[in-house]
């Protein structure tokens, strides 16, 4: 990466580098006070905050500001910019967003694109969302599309936010926690060279500067690994997966055959077929009775999928059988209870956001140290078995909260509850 930066091939991207922060404070909707697990509720409360119409609109004035006033003079005019969200709901209700700050002040000069995979319900209630029908044109068409005059903010999850080679684009918007090889493919999106690109922009609203420097240096110079990873662990991984008898070979080389014949865009025949073979080893691990077999199921897959993924990244791999069972594996993952939307833990009728801050932290190029050795330390397969479930009153982990993301507050940062319902029916 350095040799690359310093001989002009690639732009550094964390040139010029801005952090925010969100500062929040919640409080109690309801009288009662339920003992609720600890994890899924802090995680649901975090979306609760992040989904909330009213960050949702401050975020999007500081991005649409932003992109006015800095990125859009960049490259003679061109210049594109991308917003990475945490999930593909992010993406439906910052586009919603987008296009209503757009109008309210009249911007006729900034258009914005989403690109996500599937269908979205909006907390489960129709209309069904698509990327497709959010921009109003086939998927295979985004990347001619957003090259043009016509469109500047491309809205991202998951899709794009690697492997994706758009020169023009300048400016990143980063509203998801990124880390290790990640964080460095996500914001890489930005290093491409063009006539008239003389820097490159990112705004970063979760991740702190410090932990994007510790993701960034082991690839500044050369990049060597910690420890050597045993590509032998895999087959002892699906040894193990393969005895709960969840997967049958059948379905797997049925899976592949349609999903490799055009990987980057299914009919929606191909989709209920590939969806039908997942769905027999979903019922599968459905009908397993313990619990904790289950769990260890779960895990044993997840630390398999990603195990898989970071030495694919490192090494080559000639077992075209492994390849097979990793990409129905990697499916299979996602739709397994507890992963899907429908499962997903919620609490937004049990608490309330009160006061909110978006302030700006840090300003400028995050410097990569030389000759510091750095090594990488590669996916192990420890730890399959999840940790025991800890529950606490929904009041004491709303204390913890507060007493972690918030700050000295002031009658200006307070959100009024007939203006959090106002924003809430509006975004409804």
């Amino acid at each position: 990466m350095r040799q690359a930066i310093e001989e002009g091939f690639i732009h550094d991207v964390l040139r010029n580098y801005i952090t925010y922060q969100m500062f929040f404070q919640l409080t109690k909707k309801i009288e009662g006070d339920p003992d609720v697990n600890k994890k899924k509720a802090a995680i649901a409360i975090a979306r609760f905050v992040t989904l909330h119409p009213y960050n949702l609109a401050q975020k999007t004035e500081v991005i649409v500001e932003h992109f006015r006033q800095v990125t859009m003079k960049k490259i003679g005019g061109k210049a594109k910019a991308m917003v990475v969200t945490a999930s593909r709901e992010h993406v439906v209700r910052y586009k919603q967003e987008f296009d209503r700050y757009l109008k309210e002040k009249n911007y006729r000069d900034i258009k914005a694109l989403v690109a996500f995979s599937g269908i979205v319900l909006l907390d489960g209630i129709p209309p069904e969302y698509s990327e497709a029908g959010m921009n109003g044109f086939g998927e295979k068409e985004l990347p001619e599309k957003f090259a043009s005059s016509e469109y500047q903010i491309l809205l991202v999850a998951e899709k794009y936010q690697t492997g994706f080679d758009q020169p023009l684009l300048h400016t990143m918007y980063v509203d998801k926690k990124l880390d290790g090889v990640y964080a460095v493919q996500c914001l890489s999106r930005l290093n491409r060279t063009c006539p008239g690109k003389e820097d490159i922009f990112v705004l970063d609203f979760v991740n702190k500067r410090e932990d994007i420097l510790v993701s960034f240096q082991p690839y500044y110079e050369q990049t060597q690994l910690e420890t050597t990873s045993d590509p032998n662990k895999l087959y002892d991984l699906k040894v193990k997966i393969d005895s709960f008898q969840i997967i049958h070979q059948p379905d797997v080389d049925a899976f592949c055959q349609v999903f490799f014949k055009n990987k980057e865009l299914h009919n929606k025949s191909e989709h209920a077929r590939l969806n039908a073979l997942v769905d027999v080893a979903v019922e599968r691990f459905k009908a397993i009775e313990k619990e904790e077999l289950k769990e260890d199921f779960d895990n044993t897959l997840g630390v398999f999928v990603r195990f898989y993924a970071f030495l694919a990244q490192i090494m080559p791999f000639s077992d075209i059988e492994l390849e097979k069972y990793y990409a129905y594996s990697r499916y299979l993952l996602k739709k397994l209870p507890g992963r899907g939307p429908g499962e997903r833990y919620k609490l937004d009728d049990e608490v309330a956001l009160e006061y909110y801050r978006l302030q700006k932290m840090t300003e400028g190029k995050i410097e990569l140290t030389k000759d510091t050795d750095s090594k990488i330390k590669p996916v192990s397969e420890a730890g399959t078995r999840k940790d025991k479930e800890e529950y606490a009153l929904l009041s004491e982990i709303i204390r913890l909260l507060n007493d972690r993301f918030g700050t000295d507050f002031t009658e200006a940062d307070k959100l009024f509850f007939d203006q959090i319902e106002e924003e809430t029916v509006f975004h409804g």
